[in-house]
């Protein structure tokens, strides 16, 4: 909300931000200020950080820059704002929008694989119940919009053939979640290994991946706070001031960190069962000698790769910010079962970077 009256107002203060955005949220959502100082803290002071927070424009006014890293989804939210909703409304819009368009698309997928529109209406009704999908919906997050993003390129890339397309949206899906940048790297080195398959040229990759790469690193150039700041934040010590006052960073706090939580956070998560079902129909529908199997291999291993490294850089492993990784797996398992042409099937993709 801070974001968004920044953008609209530039002239307003962080004092006047600060007092119109809390005044907005006391109107909206009352309990949202009434804090639980029992709940077992992750980092030392979350208990207290909002209250902080809702008292104290300057700490506001550097939590801000926690947020100013996803430009996309800040960008969407002012556009809802600008077409006269309230900015609290305008952040959930996006969520609830993005729910909505999500199992269009999904639907989408389905019935290109599937042929069969009652099972893929089934389908994804089912999918519109899945826990994380729904956690997401119900949260002012990028979540929703970064995942729609995401299956928007696979969707240009694998049914509508055009790679320009695709690339845009993985463009705009790294400036909504700058941290999908890992995973596309390792998609785009798939691509690589499959370009004759795919009769893309080594030079329309590599201009495409410099689209990419460029969105991301342009995101750090303006991004005002380091990694250790803010993994300190999430998971040790609460930064009232991660700016102009952050706390020493220790690589023992870090590494005790990542040893006590990494079994915790990948049993709590999706990843153990979808493996198990990946597993399952890998070697159900092909033979070692089968070239479609080392792909389709190939591409899982790329989700859970750049989700570990992911999780090295930031240790926690939220149902919700998963989502995209989460669909993108059980729409390739969909689509390995059913589909009768390969993904490798010779059928030029539109690129248009010399056009």
């Amino acid at each position: 909300m801070g974001l968004v009256y920044k953008a609209e107002y530039p002239e307003m203060g962080i004092k006047e931000i600060h007092e119109k955005v809390y005044t907005e949220l006391k109107e909206k959502n009352p309990k949202h200020f009434v804090y639980d100082l029992s709940h077992e803290e992750i980092a030392k002071g979350e208990n207290t950080y909002y209250k902080v927070l809702a008292e104290n424009p300057k700490a506001y006014e550097e939590e801000l820059q926690l947020f100013s890293v996803k430009p996309f989804f800040n960008f969407i939210n002012l556009i809802f704002f600008k077409l006269g909703f309230e900015a609290s409304t305008s952040i959930f819009l996006v969520s609830i929008i993005s729910y909505v368009l999500i199992l269009l698309l999904v639907f989408r997928f389905l019935t290109n694989i599937l042929r069969n529109q009652n099972l893929a209406v089934f389908i994804t009704i089912i999918l519109s119940l899945f826990k994380p999908f729904l956690e997401s919906s119900r949260h002012a997050s990028p979540d929703n919009l970064a995942c729609l993003l995401l299956l928007l390129s696979f969707y240009y890339f694998i049914f509508r053939k055009n790679f320009l397309l695709a690339t845009i949206f993985a463009m705009l899906c790294i400036f909504t979640r700058p941290e999908y940048y890992i995973f596309y790297s390792f998609v785009f080195l798939l691509i690589f290994v499959y370009r004759k398959s795919l009769r893309i040229s080594v030079r329309d990759l590599c201009f495409s991946y410099f689209y990419i790469g460029s969105s991301f690193f342009l995101i750090q150039y303006f991004n005002q706070i380091s990694w250790s700041t803010l993994f300190m934040n999430q998971f040790t010590q609460v930064q009232i001031y991660p700016i102009s006052n952050p706390d020493p960073f220790y690589f023992s706090s870090y590494f005790n960190f990542l040893k006590s939580n990494i079994l915790l956070e990948f049993n709590g998560s999706y990843f153990p069962i979808l493996l198990l079902f990946i597993t399952i129909i890998l070697a159900a529908n092909f033979n070692v000698k089968n070239p479609k199997l080392k792909l389709y291999s190939l591409f899982f291993a790329s989700i859970y790769i750049a989700v570990f490294i992911r999780f090295l850089i930031f240790p926690s492993l939220v149902n919700r910010m998963m989502l995209g990784y989460y669909l993108l797996i059980i729409l390739a398992l969909i689509y390995i079962q059913f589909s009768k042409e390969g993904i490798l099937k010779k059928k030029n993709i539109e690129i248009n970077y010399s056009s």
